[in-house]
C-alpha cells in the first residue's frame, strides 16, 4: 500500500520575495527526500489586505512602508543575496507598481483543482520579481492561467466577477487567527508549522518527523494511552 502523502500547505503571498526563496528551498528539501510522498498546496495570505484594487505606485509604496527607497535597499539586500543562492535574480528595479494580490490568490485557488498550482505560483513569482509585470492586472493573470493549461476564457470570466473573493479574505483571516503573521509559513500535515524561508535542511527535518509519525514511529504515536 502506498503511504498517504505528507500534506504541505504553503501560506504565502505572490508579492512576497521571501516566499519565492522559500519555494526554492522547499523544492530542495523535497529533492533531498525522493522517497517521500508529498502533496503541496498553496494557501493565501495578503501582506497588504487593504491595498486598493488597482495597486499602488511602487515609489509611493516604498515610501509608505519603509520610509523611502534608500531604507528599502537595506531591507531588500539580504533578499537579493538569498535569491542569488537559490538561482533567483531578483529585479526589484523593474517593478513599477505594487499590486493588490487578491485576484492572484483567486487564480492560485482555482489552479488547485487541475493540479496546476505550482505552475501558476511559479509564473506569478517570475513575472513579478524577474520581469516586473503587474500581477494585479486581469490580462496578466489570464495569460498566466493559459500558459499553465487552465481555461483562460473561464478564468477571465471569473476574475470579472467576485467569485471566491470573500473565501480568500476568510482564509487570510483564518491564517492570522492561528498566529501566522508573516510568510512564507509551511504547515506540514496540519501539525507542524515552519515559519519563514528556512534552510532546506530544516524543512527536511520536519518532513522526516511528519513521515515517522505517519508510519506510527513518532514519540506521540508510541506513547501509552
Amino acid at each position: 500500500m502506498n503511504p498517504k502523502p505528507i500534506l504541505i500547505e504553503v501560506v504565502s503571498d505572490a508579492i512576497c520575495p521571501w516566499c519565492f526563496v522559500g519555494k526554492r528551498r522547499l523544492e530542495r528539501a523535497l529533492a533531498s527526500r525522493p522517497e517521500l510522498a508529498a502533496k503541496v498546496e498553496w494557501r493565501p495570505f495578503m501582506l497588504n489586505p487593504d491595498m486598493p484594487p488597482g495597486g499602488m505606485d511602487r515609489a509611493t509604496y516604498m515610501r509608505l512602508k519603509f520610509g523611502g527607497t534608500e531604507r528599502a535597499q537595506g531591507v531588500y539586500q539580504p533578499i537579493v543575496d538569498a535569491g542569488k543562492q537559490e538561482g533567483i535574480a531578483f529585479a526589484f528595479d523593474r517593478i513599477a507598481r505594487t499590486p493588490a494580490t487578491i485576484d492572484a490568490h483567486r487564480l492560485i485557488r482555482w489552479a488547485r483543482n487541475g493540479g496546476l498550482q505550482d505552475a501558476v505560483v511559479e509564473a506569478l513569482f517570475r513575472r513579478y520579481f524577474l520581469e516586473g509585470e503587474d500581477i494585479g492586472r486581469g490580462e496578466v493573470l489570464v495569460a498566466v492561467a493559459e500558459a499553465a493549461g487552465m481555461d483562460a476564457a473561464l478564468v477571465g470570466e471569473l476574475l470579472a466577477k467576485d467569485a471566491d473573493v470573500e473565501l480568500i479574505r476568510a482564509e487570510d483571516r483564518a491564517a492570522r487567527a492561528v498566529g501566522i503573521s508573516g510568510v512564507p509559513c509551511f504547515v506540514i500535515d496540519q501539525r507542524y508549522a515552519v515559519p519563514g524561508a528556512q534552510d532546506p535542511e530544516i524543512i527536511a527535518q520536519v518532513l522526516d518527523l511528519a513521515a515517522r509519525e505517519a508510519r506510527g514511529e513518532g514519540e506521540s504515536a508510541a506513547a501509552p494511552p
